[in-house]
């Protein structure tokens, strides 16, 4: 099949520069008053960036040369891609397109700005001219081989990346010890860590999974944006619940985890795994760096990388990192 042409799919990446001392300003302005507390879904590592987005595109390009548009969401910012796309893949240029809040937001302007990832992936799905078929990627995620469209799409309909699970009761509990134990001891209340794994069994029991739920992890996600779109049109209670938070919050559900429920209960049973090698290089040392290229290098199985919080790593380990990345990609970046 013709993916480009029959059944084109494209590719949403969404990317904050976390130095940027307008939005650092902005952010300020929705903290509390007392600025010495920072929510944990407001930690700076959130909106870090050390222009991963240059190898994240660059891996598209050379490994998935079917995709046929990138779009690239920010809250009025603008990555420096050009060049590097233009070296390396300068007839791809025009079909890189970056998409503003705004866009995203209209008619639901009151909830921005938002520095919040699920209420922003809430929003994909209304980028104009996007594919019904897309691809949800984070900047910190790379395609380390070669693929083809069924990877992400099989007889037209998402693969869903997962496991299914029990819903995580141990981390409920303990979440609600810590909370009635912070209270007691001092008198008040202490906002629960955002979590990916909650986040996603939210999803799951709007939609009335009782006794499992598919849990995904950091991998490059396939969605049907008319099934967003018709569940959104037609909740838009739902909705507006979520996007009412500008952090980051543990009572919220995972846009992914919605989709993946929702194309289950329809039908679909396109399941994988992951596919993905899962890197968090913090105060780990050069040989696990080295220990994680190597599963993407040998296992044929791996097919993405996702490198969580770079910026937490030593200059070190950034550089002998981007040096793997130069190499696995062929190019010189940094």
């Amino acid at each position: 099949m013709n993916y480009k042409k029959n059944n084109p799919i494209d590719i949403v990446i969404t990317w904050v520069d976390g130095s940027d001392n307008f939005l650092i300003k902005k952010r300020k302005n929705y903290l509390k008053s007392n600025l010495n507390y920072i929510p944990p879904g407001a930690q700076p590592t959130r909106f870090s960036s050390l222009n991963e987005i240059n190898y994240c595109l660059i891996s598209i390009l050379k490994f998935a040369s079917f995709v046929r548009k990138i779009f690239i969401v920010t809250d009025e910012q603008t990555p420096s891609i050009h060049e590097i796309v233009k070296k390396y893949y300068p007839k791809r240029i025009s079909d890189i397109e970056i998409i503003d809040h705004k866009h995203i937001f209209r008619d639901y302007e009151d909830f921005l700005p938002t520095f919040n990832s699920i209420c922003i992936s809430n929003m994909l799905w209304r980028i104009e001219g996007l594919s019904d078929h897309f691809v949800y990627f984070n900047d910190d995620v790379f395609i380390t081989r070669k693929i083809l469209p069924e990877v992400w799409f099989k007889k037209a309909r998402p693969v869903l990346r997962g496991n299914w699970v029990f819903p995580p009761f141990e981390r409920l509990i303990w979440d609600k010890f810590r909370i009635n134990y912070h209270k007691l001891r001092f008198g008040k209340n202490k906002e629960k860590t955002p979590s990916f794994q909650i986040n996603q069994w939210n999803a799951a029991q709007l939609l009335k999974f009782k006794f499992r739920y598919l849990k995904s992890s950091h991998t490059p996600l396939a969605i049907d944006k008319k099934v967003l779109e018709n569940y959104f049109t037609n909740n838009k209670k739902i909705l507006k619940e979520n996007l009412k938070f500008r952090f980051r919050n543990y009572k919220q559900y995972n846009t992914v985890a919605l989709a993946n429920h929702l194309e289950y209960k329809t039908g679909n049973k396109n399941l994988s795994k992951s596919q993905a090698v899962y890197m968090r290089p913090y105060n780990r040392g050069e040989k696990y760096i080295t220990r994680k290229f190597k599963q993407c290098e040998k296992n044929q199985n791996n097919l993405f990388l996702c490198i969580q919080s770079l910026d937490l790593a030593t200059q070190k380990e950034q550089q002998l990192i981007f040096k793997k990345l130069n190499s696995l990609l062929d190019i010189q970046i940094n």
